[in-house]
């Protein structure tokens, strides 16, 4: 009888005492029992590494701790290192999120069962939120390119955050670093380039969970319209390697005149120096800035559309008077 897949589950970790014995809990108790969890401590000052300490005697777990401090894109590439040569898959859980029981079998079942597959993900809690909230043709194996074109054509929250992916190990040793630094949204540009070499599974069950945590990084960063810029990068960058140009141009279209809308309503509201410099570093990386000539354009044209609502309502009253059914006698 052939031995059960290794899956090598890493837990990269900074200052999470909060969650941290959670995520490890969430792990200890999968179902499937084919298992290392590598722990790597970041240098955490708040009491995160005595919480790893107590699990360090189970046979299953390993803790590393980092000798000097990294960032975070470079503790993720850190603990993506630690895996074993043995195994055979690689899972992420971040330190303030969680798996459910049947995570690791029901992900590992549909790879071993379709070995073209390279990502396996699956449906998620957003704290209380089901995601995707929508697929509009749920297929369990798909190509890379079919999945990336559900993600920057159709705007399908396909991929989530580390959590929510198995990788095949292969692919996770094939690029070092696996996350490239200096991106905004590395994650999910690591998951795209490998998509273009491999097939994308999907399980159509609940099987992790993501805290949206507003301490957190991107928690931090959400009144900045992160998703709207990630769009756009990725439409730019990707979009040549998994759309026909068509597509491309037209998902490009729509994608940027909501950017300079969302840009212009933020002048209007005298957003801070902070949120500027944000936005400039994001387009820096397809060679672009904020140009203000174009959000005072669209200022304009808001502008002009809110002065033109009352009038605009008093069209549609007197529309909805003249098709009103007339009252009975």
């Amino acid at each position: 009888m052939t031995a059960p897949s290794l899956v090598s589950v890493v837990i990269p970790f900074y200052n999470t005492a909060a969650y941290l014995a959670e995520a490890v809990e969430s792990v200890l108790a999968q179902s499937y029992t084919a298992f290392e969890l590598v722990l790597v401590n970041n240098r955490s000052t708040d009491g995160s590494d005595a919480i790893a300490a107590r699990y360090a005697g189970d046979a299953r777990v390993r803790l590393v701790h980092n000798q000097q401090f990294l960032s975070q894109v470079q503790n993720y590439n850190h603990a993506l290192r630690q895996i074993s040569p043995d195994s055979r898959y690689c899972k992420m859980v971040q330190a303030d999120d969680s798996i459910m029981p049947r995570c690791l079998e029901e992900m590992v079942a549909l790879a071993e069962a379709n070995p073209s597959v390279g990502v396996v993900s699956s449906y998620r809690l957003w704290g209380s939120q089901v995601m995707p909230s929508f697929i509009p043709e749920l297929r369990t194996v798909m190509s890379g390119h079919a999945a990336a074109r559900m993600v920057l054509a159709e705007d399908v929250s396909l991929l989530g955050t580390p959590t929510a992916l198995l990788l095949r190990a292969e692919l996770v040793r094939g690029r070092v670093p696996f996350y490239a630094e200096g991106r905004f949204f590395e994650d999910v540009d690591a998951i795209l380039e490998v998509l273009a070499g491999c097939d994308f599974g999907f399980v159509p069950q609940i099987l992790t969970f993501q805290r949206p945590d507003l301490r957190s990084t991107w928690g931090r960063m959400r009144t900045y319209y992160p998703s709207e810029l990630a769009r756009l990068l990725q439409l730019h960058m990707y979009g040549p390697l998994h759309l026909t140009p068509a597509e491309q141009a037209r998902a490009l279209d729509a994608q940027e005149r909501h950017y300079r809308r969302l840009l212009a309503l933020a002048w209007m509201r005298r957003r801070e120096p902070a949120f500027w410099e944000y936005h400039r570093k994001g387009l820096a990386l397809i060679g672009r800035d904020v140009h203000r000539g174009e959000f005072l354009r669209e200022s304009a044209a808001i502008l002009a559309e809110r002065a033109l609502a009352p009038v605009n309502l008093l069209a549609r009253l007197a529309r909805s008077r003249l098709t009103k059914p007339a009252a009975p006698e």
